[in-house]
């Protein structure tokens, strides 16, 4: 099967070094199998959009030269395709609606099954997908053999809140489906998502996909580089330094310190996966 690869940031925020580092892994990995590499903006969650993070994301793309071997898409203008998903799973019987308020939930972080048999009606309620009580394990190409028993550890989970605003769960599935990915190259923060994802793709009959969850960039604070943690935006004046740095930081052998298309070039004829570190965290903070 050819590989079909993508980088999906989400636009709460601009992108950041740890950012940058999944781009080039996921870049580096799918032409490296002589496969495509696309990119989607995920947006469902609207209200959390980062006023201009949307045209600083494109704006990387340019500026570190990454081409998209497909025009990108952004989720937001999709949903219609994910309702018509949860209205399959309801079909099917394999969802329902949901009263339930974070507050009526409290601290309890494993769902219940509390609104499973009320048979609720869908407008103006969560929408929640039913789990089963059995393992869900998946073998991460750095991190090894990782499992889950959905209905043990989270329970039933939402795949649309009660403000109309599509999970990322459901819509990630739908995706990768529709855009025909066969592997996923994402940060190490995401690898607790994987069976969630897996499991929606088994009811809805999606191919499986590979998965690679690569380790997070830290700063000084022993925190990942996140939005939320303050993480400095790329400086799209100091690419190739920026770009040179990232592979360093995936352990790939050097590079020239050139324009980015010719150093993404070198890393795609130098990729091995064997030199970046089976861990969940890397050595060193960064900015």
């Amino acid at each position: 099967m050819a590989y079909v690869g993508r980088f999906a940031p989400s636009p709460t925020g601009p992108l950041h070094f740890g950012s940058l580092i999944t781009a080039v892994a996921s870049y580096c990995d799918a032409h490296a199998h002589q496969g495509k590499w696309l990119v989607r903006i995920e947006d469902t969650d609207i209200p959390r959009i980062y006023p201009g993070s949307e045209d600083h994301i494109l704006r990387c793309i340019d500026a570190f030269q990454f081409e998209a071997d497909d025009a990108i898409i952004f989720q937001k203008d999709r949903l219609d395709l994910y309702d018509a998903v949860i209205d399959q799973l309801h079909k099917n019987h394999l969802v329902y609606a949901c009263q339930c308020t974070r507050k009526m939930l409290g601290s309890n972080h494993i769902y219940a099954g509390t609104c499973r048999d009320l048979n609720l009606p869908f407008e103006h309620h969560a929408i929640r997908v039913k789990v089963s009580d059995r393992e869900i394990c998946f073998n991460d190409r750095l991190q090894g053999t990782h499992c889950s028993n959905l209905q043990q550890d989270l329970g039933d989970f939402v795949l649309k809140r009660r403000d109309g605003i599509i999970n990322y769960q459901l819509a990630v599935v739908v995706d990768d489906y529709l855009q025909g990915m066969t592997h996923v190259v994402r940060g190490a923060d995401l690898l607790d998502n994987t069976e969630r994802q897996i499991w929606l793709g088994s009811i809805l009959g999606y191919p499986k996909l590979e998965y690679m969850h690569l380790p997070l960039a830290m700063n000084d604070q022993g925190q990942k580089l996140s939005k939320q943690n303050m993480a400095q935006a790329l400086d799209l004046n100091r690419a190739p330094e920026l770009l040179q740095q990232a592979i360093r930081a995936l352990h790939q052998p050097e590079v020239d310190l050139d324009t980015p298309a010719h150093m993404l070039r070198q890393a795609i004829a130098q990729w091995d996966i064997q030199h970046i570190p089976h861990t969940k965290e890397l050595e060193g903070s960064y900015l």
